[in-house]
């Protein structure tokens, strides 16, 4: 697959989101990590917040879920369908969310994960976020939009 094409979602795509949500989140069930309903609310997501997928053909190889409110940004999920992993869609996902937080007048981005998640940990912070607190088995992260 080439550099993926990122488009806004449409309630055409709620099936295929979480599919590929399913199929990002299943290893990490497998492994026994206590995971929150990930795909849950994707039509309403799709209707009320900032919602992109990447594409190979009519198959949706990732996704992501930006929330807006006012000033503040918050990005709900990412997930790549791990036949994808490895081709930058995560990226794209991620640059087309910050570069839409930045146009709405957002100065940072927060995001949850889960402790149990250490590559993800290390990915965020390989992409300038940076830890804001630990609760429990949440991991507060935000990221400042004036990092490029």
């Amino acid at each position: 697959m080439a550099l993926p094409d990122v488009t806004r979602a449409t309630s055409d795509d709620v099936q295929g989101l979480t599919i590929c949500i399913e199929a990002a989140y299943a290893p990490h069930r497998a492994a026994g990590i206590d995971l929150p309903p990930v795909s849950y609310g994707v039509a309403e997501d799709i209707a009320q917040n900032h919602v992109w997928v990447a594409r190979d053909g009519a198959v949706i190889a990732g996704g992501l879920i930006l929330q807006i409110d006012g000033s503040e940004a918050y990005l709900k999920n990412v997930a790549v369908h791990p036949a994808y992993g490895g081709q930058e869609i995560g990226g794209a996902l991620m640059r087309t969310a910050l570069d839409a937080a930045r146009a709405a007048g957002c100065c940072v981005v927060q995001l949850t994960t889960h402790a149990a998640m250490p590559d993800n940990i290390a990915l965020y912070r390989h992409l300038g976020w940076h830890e804001t607190r630990r609760e429990g088995n949440k991991v507060a992260m935000q990221r400042s939009l004036n990092e490029g």
